[in-house]
């Protein structure tokens, strides 16, 4: 069997479940949220994202982003938030052959059943709830299914891995949101946390959590990605770890050409350079806790061979290269992420019982 047909059915198997899309936001800026206008269902050159491409590239989950950036605070975030929301309950309804909102793992698997992608939604940063535990749940009512606790700024409550560090982690009003998205069934997300808030959280959870768009530290040393005691802390937590492509993540040279300045042409990042964060986070927190979170339409640029999503089985044919089994790459595609939102319904089920 070829590779590329080997990848064909494991992708009817185990198709890819991608940990963060910004689509929401790229249709808010190009369009105000017009679908007429910016018609997914038709190859576009202005996106990273369609469905056309998405079939193509094997995606049958994704976790819409409903980000709004951190500038906007107060009920002004939380109305910017519902809008996202609203728009990926209306990106649904427009194409119900394809697209099926998904609440559970069930579902997620019912939509597979289906033919068809599951739509679930991640609010990207804890400023969206605005401080308020009933906020968050009502986010969870509409059908966000993880919360990234901070964005590219502090919260009150926590501490974020690109501003100065305030908390040290989490305040005790940040251990009451994280103790509540566990009894309600919300991952908690902490892509963008500092290293201090990853540790605290850890401590602080009874679920498992995720890391929706982030790479690995010792490849790659920026604050957005996880040191190495913290993935090798995922496996006693049962979390997962979704490798993202965003260039200045992933590439030293590209992170050494910013710091420089930026001067002469910026370098690429490539495909390879993913394939080594998935292999380093699979090294040290192991293969049951490694996924992948694309972050497509969230960065103007992305690493060569990964351009779109159509990339994802370009990736997956590289780590059958370097040895990984069926078995293996169906964790990585979505075996881990689905068994994390079981689990993390299972814990809320308990914790209601």
């Amino acid at each position: 069997m070829t590779t590329a047909a080997r990848l064909t059915a494991l992708l009817e198997k185990h198709p890819v479940w991608d940990g963060h899309n910004d689509l929401p936001w790229e249709l808010r800026e190009q369009a105000a949220y017009d679908l007429d206008a910016v018609d997914i269902a038709q190859r576009l050159t202005t996106t990273h994202t369609d469905l056309p491409r998405l079939r193509e590239g094997g995606v049958g989950a994704q976790f819409w982003s409903v980000y709004v950036p951190s500038r906007l605070a107060g009920g002004e975030a939380v109305t910017a938030t519902l809008e996202q929301i609203d728009c990926v309950h209306r990106m649904v309804n427009k194409y119900p052959g394809t697209l099926q909102l998904a609440r559970t793992a069930a579902d997620v698997e019912q939509a597979w059943s289906d033919g068809r992608i599951a739509s679930l939604m991640g609010a990207e940063g804890g400023h969206s709830i605005n401080e308020s535990l009933a906020v968050l749940r009502m986010l969870y009512a509409l059908g966000v299914r993880y919360m990234t606790l901070t964005h590219n700024d502090n919260v009150p409550w926590a501490d974020s891995g690109t501003d100065t560090e305030v908390l040290g982690g989490l305040s005790p009003f940040g251990e009451d949101v994280v103790r509540e998205m566990n009894r309600i069934g919300m991952l908690v997300d902490l892509s963008h946390t500092s290293a201090g808030t990853m540790r605290h959280t850890l401590r602080v959870t009874t679920a498992p959590v995720i890391f929706s768009h982030s790479s690995a530290r010792a490849v790659c040393d920026v604050p957005r990605n996880v040191p190495d005691d913290v993935l090798a802390a995922l496996a006693g937590n049962r979390g997962v770890c979704m490798v993202t492509f965003v260039p200045q993540f992933i590439s030293p040279a590209v992170v050494e050409w910013r710091a420089g300045g930026g001067d002469g042409p910026e370098p690429r990042a490539t495909l390879a350079d993913v394939v080594a964060h998935v292999e380093h986070v699979r090294e040290v927190a192991g293969v049951d806790h490694v996924g992948l979170g694309g972050d497509y339409d969230g960065t103007p640029a992305l690493p060569e061979g990964l351009e779109d999503v159509t990339g994802y089985p370009r990736l997956l044919a590289a780590l059958a290269d370097n040895g990984w089994s069926d078995a293996d790459l169906g964790k990585l595609t979505s075996g881990n992420v689905l068994r994390v939102l079981r689990d993390a319904e299972s814990v809320a089920a308990r914790t209601e019982s």
